[in-house]
């Protein structure tokens, strides 16, 4: 949610009927539906997502992601054969990350790239396209950059509490790869570079007052981050569920709303 507020921030003058149609299309289809089939492949029995005891993936949960597939596309395709083709890339790149035959997310780098440029860059881009009130021509590539970084360091920090069950799994994530003391390092400076370009585009275009408003809305992210991770210095345990699940509502919020606040001050203005 928070890259769709971020890329509607981006698109000026919004067209409200195709930009609530974008927001329904992908947060009550195609992310549920993602979410189950990915819970369908895993069958995971400890605590994943926003589920700390999650019940076994049945056979009806798997029909039910392809009816919903289905059903997003079909619209997506009413809207727009571009948002349609983007919506179609979605999915599938979603399926490969998970379907047990390829599953990208076995692989620390292939896996982390496919969902910092799905969930991030794509996911930007093609709310970006169909939220404008005109077409759009051109694309903000500081907007679909720092989308990517935005969620690749957000991405790490959700796999920190996973590394058992992912290793007894034979999934490698990039939070294995770099340790729980690592994982949080590699967040900070991918949530650096994504600020350091947006201030370069904000300051470009002479809005810095949104770029201010976003600091101040990152305040309690940035201060729940620095403490936690002062804590997983002294006791790396501390890297679990409870804590992880508490820095992925709280960063989903702020950020959702720093980018809610900038769209209604560029529309009221």
């Amino acid at each position: 949610m928070p890259v769709f507020w971020f890329a509607l921030s981006f698109a000026g003058d919004i067209n409200l009927f195709r930009a609530t149609a974008a927001f329904v299309i992908l947060h009550c289809l195609v992310y549920p539906s993602s979410n189950g089939y990915n819970s369908y492949m895993d069958r995971d029995e400890t605590s994943i997502g926003g589920v700390k005891d999650p019940l076994q993936p049945t056979r009806e949960l798997y029909i039910v992601t392809l009816i919903m597939d289905a059903i997003a596309v079909l619209l997506s395709f009413m809207l727009s054969y571009v948002f349609g083709i983007c919506i179609f890339t979605y999915i599938i790149f979603s399926r490969l990350y998970s379907y047990r035959g390829i599953r990208l997310k076995q692989y620390a780098l292939p896996g982390y790239i496919t969902v910092i440029l799905n969930q991030g860059s794509l996911t930007f881009f093609m709310v970006y396209y169909i939220a404008r009130q005109t077409p759009a021509n051109d694309f903000p590539l500081a907007g679909i950059i720092a989308a990517a970084f935005l969620i690749g360091g957000f991405y790490p920090i959700t796999q920190i509490y996973q590394h058992q069950s992912d290793k007894q799994d034979k999934v490698t994530t990039i939070s294995m790869l770099l340790g729980k003391r690592g994982t949080f390092i590699f967040c900070a400076i991918m949530y650096a570079v994504a600020l350091g370009i947006l201030f370069f585009h904000y300051h470009l275009h002479h809005q810095m007052q949104s770029f201010l408003l976003l600091q101040i809305f990152f305040i309690p992210v940035l201060v729940y981050f620095i403490r936690w991770f002062l804590k997983v210095l002294k006791n790396e345990t501390l890297a679990d569920f409870k804590h992880t699940m508490q820095m992925n509502w709280l960063a989903s919020t702020c950020t959702s709303l720093a980018f809610i606040t900038i769209i209604l001050i560029h529309n009221i203005g």
